[in-house]
């Protein structure tokens, strides 16, 4: 069975419980397509699929489309949870990457790279102390980005904690 969720899985010792940082953060993108559309959509805590329904992104043609999503503090990113497009054009977010960072240079969009969307499918990665503010979803070309929703899975970055490995399923 065909899933829209890609889910990149951090393993970590004495992380606590599972909280989704996005919740509180705000997001913003490259453009917008029309009113359905806005940045804030992908955070919303809907995982609905159908553009239509007004819980997904979607900005328009551009030359490097992203979104970026401002936690508000600096965190230990353990999870970063991407639902993709359902009713339509799933295939635009191939390619896209996941960087997260401090710095608001070209948008966030040079921040270190967390990972590439190569499709939903699975592949392994490791996290190596994945921490920052900043969570951005770049297309690193001329496309259009749609996000249905973003969740990123997180602590306070001031405790200790060893990654062991991470995962994409």
């Amino acid at each position: 069975m065909e899933t829209n969720t890609a889910s990149l899985i951090c393993q970590q010792l004495n992380c606590g419980k599972k909280k989704n940082v996005a919740l509180k953060g705000t997001a913003t993108q490259s453009s917008q397509y029309d009113s359905y559309g806005a940045a804030g959509n992908a955070i919303d805590g809907n995982r609905n699929t159908k553009y239509t329904d007004g819980s997904c992104t979607h900005t328009k043609q551009d030359s490097k489309p992203w979104w970026r999503l401002d936690l508000q503090d600096v965190f230990t990113v353990t999870s970063v949870t991407i639902t993709n497009r359902g009713d339509c054009c799933s295939e635009r977010i191939n390619g896209a990457e996941i960087r997260v960072g401090n710095s608001l240079d070209d948008n966030g969009n040079q921040n270190p790279l967390y990972t590439v969307l190569l499709s939903l499918l699975s592949s392994s990665f490791q996290c190596n102390w994945t921490m920052g503010r900043y969570v951005n979803v770049v297309l690193p070309k001329s496309g259009i980005l749609t996000l249905c929703e973003v969740e990123v899975n997180g602590h306070d970055s001031s405790g200790w904690y060893k990654p062991e490995r991470c995962l994409s399923y």
